[in-house]
C-alpha cells in the first residue's frame, strides 16, 4: 500500500532506531486511525549483504488484529533480508502471502496464513494475569469497556502495556472487536487526537459488586483456563444484557428495540444501576434519538 506523509511520519516515531535513548524493541504493533501496523527490528550481524547497516526495521500495515500472525511474518521477512540486502526478495515473499497465504523457504522458514486464526489472537492474553493485579477493582475496568469508555494504560515498558492492553477487550467478548485497541500511542497532537474523548458514567453499585465478586472468583479458580474465565464473564455480561432487552421495546417502525426509559424507572433500581443500564442502552445503540 502507499503509505501517506502522516502515516509514515507515525511509523518513523514508533519505529524504535530514531529514539535517542537506542532501547530496541524486537517487536511492536498498535494502531492509527483503523490501520493496524506490526514492526519487528533486528540487529544486523555477520551479513555479508548489509555490510553498513548495523540495525533494521520491517513495518506492514494490514486492517486485522493478529501480532502472532504479523510477527511471524515479519520475522521470515527479516532473515529474507539479511541474507540478500534487497527489498525484492521481500516483495515476492510479501506479494505470495498476499495471493496464496504462503511462502515457503527451507533456509527462511515457512508461514501459512490460515495457521493464525483471529480467534486465537483475541484469546492469547491472559485475563487472570490481569485479575490478580487489580482483584475487584477489575470490575472497573470491566464497566468502562461495557460502556465504550477510553481506558488510558501507562508503563515505562511497552512490551508490558501490549500484554496487559491486547487483553482488555476480552472483557466484553460478546462484541469481539479489538478495534478499540491503541497499544502504542505516543502523547503526540495528531494521536491525542485521534482519540476521541468520553464522558463520565462510571458510579459503582450492587450490580458491580456481583459482577467483580464473580471475576475474582471465577479468576481464582487454579482449575480454570483463562478462555473459561473470559466465558464466565461473557454470560453475566449476557445476563445484564437479558435485562437490558427486558426493558426494550419496538417502536415507530424501528426493527431495532430501544430503550423504554419510563419502564427503567418503574424497575427502581438503585441510582448507580439504573445509570449504568441506561448508558450501556446508549453503548449499545439502544437509545431512541
Amino acid at each position: 500500500m502507499h503509505l501517506g506523509a502522516e502515516l509514515r511520519t507515525l511509523l518513523l516515531r514508533k519505529c524504535c532506531l530514531t529514539d535517542e535513548n537506542k532501547l530496541l524493541h524486537t517487536f511492536v504493533f498498535g494502531q492509527y486511525k483503523r490501520t493496524w501496523f506490526y514492526i519487528t527490528t533486528v540487529e544486523v550481524q555477520d551479513s555479508p549483504a548489509l555490510k553498513k547497516v548495523t540495525h533494521f526495521s520491517i513495518v506492514l500495515t494490514a486492517k486485522d488484529f493478529n501480532p502472532e500472525k504479523y510477527a511471524a511474518f515479519t520475522r521470515i521477512l527479516c532473515r529474507i533480508y539479511l541474507k540478500h540486502g534487497s527489498p525484492v526478495k521481500m516483495m515476492e515473499s510479501y506479494i505470495a502471502v498476499l495471493t496464496k497465504g504462503i511462502c515457503q523457504s527451507e533456509e527462511n522458514g515457512s508461514f501459512l496464513s490460515k495457521d493464525f486464526d483471529a480467534r486465537k489472537a483475541y484469546l492469547a492474553g491472559s485475563i487472570k494475569d490481569i485479575v490478580s493485579q487489580f482483584g475487584m477493582e477489575t470490575v472497573i475496568l470491566y464497566t468502562a469497556l461495557m460502556l465504550k469508555k477510553r481506558i488510558v494504560v501507562y508503563h515505562p515498558r511497552i512490551e508490558a502495556i501490549q500484554e496487559f492492553t491486547r487483553t482488555l477487550p476480552a472483557l466484553v467478548w460478546h462484541r469481539q472487536d479489538w478495534s478499540i485497541l491503541h497499544s502504542y500511542v505516543h502523547l503526540n497532537e495528531e494521536e491525542v487526537e485521534a482519540l476521541k474523548a468520553c464522558t463520565e458514567a462510571m458510579t459503582m453499585g450492587k450490580l458491580h459488586k456481583e459482577i467483580g465478586q464473580l471475576i475474582v472468583q471465577s479468576a481464582e479458580d487454579p482449575e480454570k483456563s483463562d478462555s473459561q474465565v473470559i466465558k464466565d464473564i461473557s454470560l453475566k455480561t449476557k445476563e445484564v444484557l437479558a435485562i437490558l432487552a427486558s426493558l426494550t421495546e419496538v417502536s415507530d417502525g424501528n426493527e431495532k428495540p430501544t430503550l423504554n426509559f419510563e419502564a427503567l424507572k418503574q424497575k427502581r433500581f438503585p441510582p448507580a444501576t439504573e445509570n449504568f443500564l441506561f448508558h450501556l442502552a446508549a453503548a449499545e445503540q439502544m437509545l431512541r434519538i
